[in-house]
Parts: structure tokens; sequence; C-alpha cells
């Protein structure tokens, strides 16, 4: 464009020239630009349109990609290594080995209690008096009257010796002495019956003093110091339990039975007792016996153990949760109970990979105590597992780990939503 201006400025500063030149330069000049023109169209035409799309790029807004989605937050537990122990469990009655009730054998006035209620007593320690006077008065009149009878008899020994010298010398018949040996045998007899009336004299003598058949803890007193006793009252004096040692009845079901029986063959088993809570350990005994027959009412067995009871924990008439200890599993796998789920094709859990991926992983459970779950088969030791937040798993889901605080206030909220019905 610059030397076409320059040229038309120099034809313009000529007008001596030829016309006819400066004609035909202004036409080739005219053609010139307008070939110009035509070749600078399909040029700006591209620039138009690169500058559209161009700035329509600027401001046209991409499309969105989808996000991946977010980790699911759970909380987790590891499969753990140790020896668990196997428990059968039931439910039991804390039995009294023996019972019994303090009753008077003869009738009297009670004059003396020397038990408190409650008090541990001995064989043999004394619970209470009735009068003795007048078993005391009986005691003497036998004793007196066999004193009578012995003089008798000593008498007619003395008479029958006298009666046989003369028998030998002839001066006495042998009727006489034959009636003296009859009237001596007599009084002997007379003094054996004597001895036995003062023996059971004796006996109603002692019975005025109540003592403990067995060694146990008294009851409720039943009479009062000053009534009168007698051997027909029904609820005699007070009643003595022997608590030291004491048994447990408890059953388990049947099918449990032959498993039993193969534990005991290799020798005593353990059996603990607990509150109905579960939460306090009572005492420690040993499997004593288990019944000769099956209730087929209840497809139970019945079994008896027995327990030192030093600390008095168990009480006669007391309901008690029994668990019987089967075998120690060595190095048994555990994990948190509320790990375990439970699907149509059975007990599963969600493992989670070393990716950060939970996964199904059907497991075997063996058995479920103090919140520990025995896992006989499917998983490995020191393995990681989701223990709450399951219901927003599937297969492959991606999981995040709370811990400490985090961890806790899930678990609780966990704990409150299973809680509501």
């Amino acid at each position: 464009m610059t030397r076409y201006r320059k040229l038309r400025r120099w034809l313009n500063d000529a007008p001596s020239r030829n016309g006819a030149i400066r004609h035909g330069v202004s036409r080739l000049l005219t053609m010139a630009r307008r070939w110009a023109i035509l070749a600078a169209l399909p040029i700006a035409a591209v620039l138009a349109g690169f500058g559209y799309f161009g700035f329509a790029s600027i401001f046209e807004t991409p499309a969105a990609m989808p996000a991946p989605p977010a980790a699911v937050p759970v909380v987790a537990g590891t499969v753990m290594s140790h020896d668990v122990p196997i428990y059968l469990r039931g439910v039991g009655t804390v039995i009294a080995y023996n019972t019994t009730v303090v009753r008077s054998q003869i009738q009297g006035q009670l004059v003396n209690i020397a038990f408190i209620e409650g008090q541990t007593v001995k064989t043999g320690d004394l619970l209470a008096e009735i009068d003795p006077r007048p078993y005391q008065a009986q005691l003497q009149q036998v004793t007196a009257n066999r004193a009578r009878d012995q003089a008798q008899l000593d008498n007619a020994l003395a008479n029958l010796g006298r009666y046989t010298d003369l028998e030998r010398k002839g001066f006495a018949s042998s009727q006489l002495s034959d009636t003296q040996k009859a009237q001596v045998e007599q009084l002997q007899a007379a003094i054996k019956a004597d001895d036995a009336l003062i023996a059971q004299a004796e006996v109603q003598l002692s019975y005025t003093r109540l003592t403990s058949p067995i060694s146990g803890v008294t009851g409720v007193r039943q009479i009062d110091i000053g009534n009168i006793i007698h051997p027909t009252d029904p609820n005699g004096l007070v009643v003595v339990t022997q608590v030291e040692p004491i048994s447990l009845l408890f059953t388990l079901p049947q099918a449990d039975l032959p498993e039993i029986q193969a534990q005991m063959a290799k020798g005593a088993l353990k059996v603990l007792a607990y509150s109905q809570d579960d939460r306090i350990e009572l005492d420690e005994g040993t499997l004593l016996l288990i019944n000769n027959q099956i209730a087929q009412t209840t497809g139970t067995i019945q079994l008896k153990a027995t327990f030192a009871n030093t600390r008095h924990r168990l009480w006669p008439g007391q309901l008690v949760n029994a668990r019987l200890l089967l075998e120690t599993r060595k190095d048994g796998l555990t994990v948190p109970a509320a790990a375990v789920q439970q699907g149509q094709t059975g007990a599963y859990v969600y493992a989670i990979a070393p990716d950060g991926t939970a996964h199904v992983r059907p497991v075997t459970v063996a058995q479920i105590s103090e919140g520990q779950a025995l896992i006989d088969t499917g998983l490995q030791a020191n393995e990681t597992v989701v223990v709450d937040g399951q219901y927003r798993l599937t297969e492959g889901t991606r999981v995040r780990q709370l811990h400490g605080k985090a961890a806790r206030q899930a678990d609780l909220q966990s704990a409150v939503e299973k809680a509501i019905p």
C-alpha cells in the first residue's frame, strides 16, 4: 500500500506528462487495487472464522468430568492371634450340699439361744438349750434304782455263797441253793435294765442341748427363747445350710453331650460361675458328673459341678451363668463381634485391602464370647476388617479409616442407631 500511494502522488505531481501515460497507469493501479482486495477477502474470512471460534472457545464452559466417589468413613479393627478358651454356656442353680432343719427330739422350755442368725457354725456347735431339770431328775431316779438293785444283788450273791457251803457240808438242800441262784440272776438282769434306763435318761438329757449337725450357715430363727419347743414343730429351731463346698446344677443342649464326654475322657473339666449379667466371675469349680438321662421335653442334659466357695459368693438357690471350658485353642484368630455380619449365604466380614478398598470375605465363626468372635476360616492374622459402618459398603468400596475420637464417636453413633427399633 505504501508503493501504491507514492505512485499515485507522483502522477498527481506531474501535469506536464502525457495524458495517455497518466490514464494507462491509473487504470493499471485501479486493477492492482482490485486484485489486492480480492486476494485479501479469503484471508479475512479465515481470520474472521478463527477469531469467532477462538473467542467462542474462550467463553464456552468445558464439559464437567464425573468426580470419583468419596471414600466411606469406617471404624476398623485388626485380626488378632492368641490363645482362645472354648466355652459352652448354660444357666444353672446353686444347690447346697446339705441342708438340715434343727429340730428338738424332746419337749421343753427353750431357756437359751446360743447363735446369731446368719452365723457360720461348725459341727457340734451349741445352738440352743432346753430346760434340763426334768431330765436330770429322771436320770437321778434311774441311777438310784440301779444302786438299789446292785445292793440287792450283792446280798443275794453273799447268800448264795453261804448256801453253797452248807450244801457241800450236807446242812442245806440243793433246792435252797437253786432258788438263791435264780434270785441272783434276776437281780443281775435288773441291773442291766437299770443300766439301759440310765443310758436312755442320759440321751434324753443330752437332747436338751441343740447342736449343729453340720458345718454351715444358720438361717432365720423360728422360735424365741421362753417358748415350749416340740419334736413335731414343722419349722424346727433353725435351718443350717452347708455352703463350703457347694454345687451347681446347669443344663446344656443334648447336642453338646458327645463333645463333653470326649473332653471328660481327657481329664477334669473346669466350670466358671458368673453373675446373671456376665460381668462378675463368682467362682471356679470342677465338673462333677453328667446326669444319667436327657430331659426329653427340653432336649437338654443336666450337669453338676462342685465349687470350694471359700468366699461364699455362691449362695443356695442363686441363678448363675455357667461356662464349661472344653479346651483352649492355641493361636486362635479373633475379631470384634461387631465386624461379623449375616447374609443370605452365612457370616461374612468386610476386609480392607492395602489399596483402601473393602471386600466381602465369607467366614466361619466358632464362638462369640465377651465381644470377640473366634474365626475358624476366612481370615488371617493381622488383616484389617471393618468393625463399624458396613451399612454403606459394597464390594470394592473405597474406605477411610477413622481413628481416635472420631472412631469412638462413630462407634457411639452406631450403637445408638442399633438401639433404635
